[in-house]
């Protein structure tokens, strides 16, 4: 499997990530996180693959997470919850991810995207 990235074209942190995997001559397929939202099965995969906590993947940053009061709400919802609410709305999910058969990255890290 080639290298999947999400990302979401306006965000700066994703912008960079870009660049780097490009300056780096790292292949990857480009899909835009809001336009083609990741399912409940891809983000469960990546969830089980990336040895994170679920609560990763939220983008805690965001507008609709602040908007839906998901930091409380997150501390009670099953892993089944979690992964259902992530899968309706792409801004809800952290970004970028870059995604192989071996590896999943949440965010942008420099040093971690050099082991890719």
């Amino acid at each position: 499997m080639e290298n999947l990235f999400l990302q979401y074209p306006k965000c700066t942190t994703c912008k960079k990530a870009k660049k780097f995997l490009e300056d780096n001559n790292i292949s990857f397929i480009n899909r835009d996180i809001t336009i083609d939202n990741p399912t409940k099965e891809e983000l469960k995969s990546w969830y089980e693959k990336s040895g994170l906590e679920l609560k990763k993947f939220f983008n805690t940053s965001g507008v609709l997470y602040r908007e839906m009061g998901l930091k409380d709400k997150i501390k009670n919802m099953t892993e089944d919850e979690m992964l259902e609410l992530l899968s309706t709305d792409g801004k809800l999910v952290k970004r970028p991810i870059l995604v192989n058969d071996n590896k999943v990255l949440v965010g942008f890290k420099e040093e971690l995207y050099k082991s890719f």
